[in-house]
């Protein structure tokens, strides 16, 4: 569904410096997975994301979406893109015009991209607000009388009103508390299993998600993927020092703490 080929975006920082955000990234989604993309903070995670889907300019890299070359497109040639590929971002309260009413919000993509218009449209945008957990009643609401966590769930009723094909998801629980963050995920993989056409990049630098909900996992360090595999192939057998400190860095239960970290220590000096 999504094949980026060596992928580099490089940035200007005044006029001798030049920061290599991400540097020669090729990565591979078939339809019906979700690759994770972990790394710490600035690893280059979020830019890959806004650059796959033409929201960043690109230094050089190809980009395939769909069996279609989407890397020079642009203008009319990108609605297409557009309506096939949809993001949901990290933070929601930032995500939704204060202005709009949750229905204008959802409704928007229905209306920039099809015909559909009167109560045809307010049963579709009603339909995609129950399928997320909310009821009718929150249609005519603004953002500023819902929870983080209700926000979040209008923004993926908003990036699955259009069916995609392509679906990114940058950090969508970060910023939601531990109870909303589970009943989220809950309700991700469930659309993963409703959609074995779809292709989901889930980027985040919760381990413990990831492995929750990806199939795949790609570890970005400095603008690079230094180790890629099957979750528990990546979790149970790391073989990158920077994915072995990665899994180190996690918090865990006492009772496995010894345990889970042995077997790490166990692995690591198996590969030496």
């Amino acid at each position: 569904m999504l094949e980026i080929k060596d992928l580099k975006v490089h940035f200007n920082v005044g006029t001798e410096n030049l920061v290599k955000a991400v540097d020669g990234v090729s990565l591979n989604i078939p339809a019906g997975q979700t690759l994770g993309l972990v790394g710490e903070s600035g690893s280059g995670k979020s830019t890959v994301s806004k650059a796959a889907l033409r929201l960043l300019a690109r230094t050089s890299g190809q980009i395939i979406l769909d069996g279609k070359d989407i890397t020079q497109l642009s203008g009319r040639a990108l609605r297409p893109v557009r309506s096939s590929a949809q993001m949901v971002f990290q933070d929601p309260h930032s995500s939704l015009n204060p202005r709009m009413t949750i229905y204008r919000s959802v409704a928007e993509p229905l209306i920039l991209h099809t015909k559909i218009r009167g109560r045809e449209l307010r049963m579709r945008v009603s339909e995609l607000l129950e399928r997320v957990g909310l009821p009718a009643q929150f249609l005519y609401r603004f953002p500023h009388e819902l929870s983080g966590g209700q926000k979040q769930r209008v923004c993926i009723a908003r990036a699955l009103a259009l069916n995609p094909r392509f679906l990114v998801l940058d950090e969508p629980t970060s910023a939601l508390d531990v109870s909303v963050q589970a009943q989220i995920l809950e309700f991700l993989r469930e659309l993963q299993r409703g959609r074995d056409d779809m292709a989901s990049l889930f980027v985040s630098h919760d381990l413990a998600v990831v492995r929750f909900l990806c199939q795949h996992v790609a570890v970005m360090y400095l603008g690079k993927i230094v180790e890629e595999g099957p979750v528990e192939d990546i979790f149970t057998n790391p073989q990158h020092d920077y994915t072995k400190k990665l899994l180190n860095a996690v918090p865990l239960p006492e009772a496995g703490r010894h345990r889970k970290r042995s077997h790490i220590r166990e692995s690591a000096q198996k590969g030496n």
